[in-house]
């Protein structure tokens, strides 16, 4: 059972550096006229953060994602070597 919680954790950290490297990508992409499609993305999450005043701790929620093209294919990639490997 140990060696099975190992493995997913490894996989969620392969599909972060997908995401990451993807989106670092698509950075540089779009600087290049013909590669511009993989710097498209959409943003959503909480437009304003959500705050939590208790007067002794002030607590501030917020959530923002930006999925670009070039991330879902660094994360496809990722789980692709995650199976090879």
């Amino acid at each position: 059972m140990a060696t099975k919680e190992k493995n997913i954790w490894i996989l969620i950290i392969f599909i972060l550096s997908g995401l990451v490297v993807g989106g670092l990508l698509g950075e540089f992409a779009s600087k290049v006229d013909w590669l511009w499609w993989l710097s498209y993305s959409q943003s959503f999450g909480l437009e304003n953060p959500v705050v939590l005043d208790l007067s002794v701790i002030k607590i501030t929620f917020a959530l923002m994602f930006k999925i670009s093209i070039s991330s879902i294919i660094g994360m496809v990639l990722a789980i692709f070597i995650y199976k090879k490997i």
